[in-house]
């Protein structure tokens, strides 16, 4: 989106027209989008305001609420911070007891919103001049807060009076060149933000999940973040909005949250049990396999692989339990007697650690049963296994 269809979509006339076309299924579109223009409406006012109302009921299931209310582009959309982990965010600032945070890349402006919304004045940052038009749409409910459109870390040393005793950045990690994993290719660079945690009371950096441990500072806490089984960041934090060094996993569920933390310790490794766990993703991202192990008296199925095995399963949030059926060898002639033996006709396939693709391998089985069937494909004490079993 370009600066002057930005400050189309924030007019009052497209945003009138937006909310009315606030239910309009995507199948109509085309039909009522021509009979406003027959109408006498612009061609581009209606684009803008069909676009508005697209993003907004597609945003719902991740915004929340607040949805309808916003001004989107879609590039901003997809890498919003989803409202729950906003909110989350936010609330590590109340914390701390900051009274004014920066927002140093602030897109949209959701993480600025929920901030605000808290009673802290923020000051927001956003390079692109579209974007932060939009963002500045998005938090006008707040006026102690505001959007600048310039370089953060350089506006940051020129607030003078506006000083601020928080910080908030969730670098680019996007260009034209794709998505971007090295900390060190984050625009602004990962390791000019979080030299800043020694000169604010709190910092907090949303970061790829994928992040490499190694290039976490040690004094800051990590905390990867799932929702409703989706990894979606890992957050650093330092100061006052740490809650201390170390790695942790935060798990979202129906809204819900579910706080695991410990050692990095991948724990042991020992025979298959009854049952066979799925840690969360935001577990394994942690580094917190051998912790959760250790809570729920399960151990590995192998030693390179993240699935945990026990004899008996207590419900736990930080993981998936399905009960074993059966243990085969992975030779796909004695699997598929063995599907076939149960009747099975359809299978959910998960694997970890072999290079069988469930693509290669559905065709290969010829399934006609009437059942359907889990199958993991894996490694249980250095062997390739096949098992079949059923969520518990």
């Amino acid at each position: 989106m370009d600066a002057a269809t930005a400050r189309l979509t924030v007019s009052p006339a497209c945003l009138s027209l937006a909310e009315q076309l606030r239910e309009v299924a995507p199948a109509d579109e085309l039909r009522v989008g021509e009979r406003l223009r027959r109408e006498g409406h612009d061609g581009a006012l209606v684009a803008a305001a069909m676009t508005l109302a697209g993003l907004r009921r597609e945003a719902r299931a991740r915004l929340g609420e607040q949805a309808d209310a916003l001004v989107l582009h879609r590039a901003g959309l997809e890498q919003a911070t989803r409202a729950v982990v906003a909110g989350l965010h936010a609330e590590r600032f109340v914390e701390a007891g900051c009274a004014r945070v920066a927002d140093l890349t602030c897109g949209l402006g959701l993480d600025a919103r929920a901030i605000a919304a808290r009673g802290i004045a923020v000051t927001a940052f956003e390079a692109d001049e579209a974007t932060a038009v939009l963002a500045r749409r998005n938090l006008a409910p707040w006026p102690e807060s505001r959007v600048v459109h310039g370089d953060s870390l350089e506006g940051l040393g020129s607030l003078g009076d506006d000083a601020v005793d928080g910080v908030f950045a969730d670098p680019a990690r996007r260009s034209a060149r794709g998505r971007h994993h090295d900390p060190a290719d984050y625009s602004p660079r990962l390791d000019a933000v979080l030299e800043l945690r020694g000169s604010v009371r709190a910092l907090g950096v949303k970061v790829g999940p994928g992040i490499p441990h190694a290039a976490i500072p040690a004094d800051m806490e990590a905390q990867w973040v799932s929702v409703d089984g989706d990894v979606v960041e890992a957050g650093l934090w330092a100061g006052d909005a740490s809650r201390g060094a170390g790695h942790s996993a935060l798990v979202i569920s129906d809204g819900d949250a579910h706080e695991l933390a410990g050692p990095t310790d991948r724990g042991e490794a020992g025979p298959l049990g009854a049952y066979l766990l799925e840690p969360d993703g935001a577990v394994i991202r942690a580094g917190l396999v051998g912790e959760l192990a250790a809570r729920i008296g399960a151990h590995l199925v192998d030693p390179t692989i993240a699935y945990l095995t026990a004899a008996h399963v207590e419900a736990t949030p930080f993981a998936r339990a399905y009960r074993v059926i059966e243990t085969l060898p992975l030779d796909v002639k004695r699997l598929a007697a063995a599907l076939r033996a149960r009747d099975v006709g359809a299978v959910d396939i998960k694997k970890r650690g072999v290079d069988l693709t469930p693509e290669q391998l559905r065709p290969r089985l010829k399934l006609k049963g009437t059942r359907r069937e889990t199958l993991v494909l894996t490694r249980v004490g250095g062997r390739h296994t096949a098992l079949i079993v059923e969520p518990v």
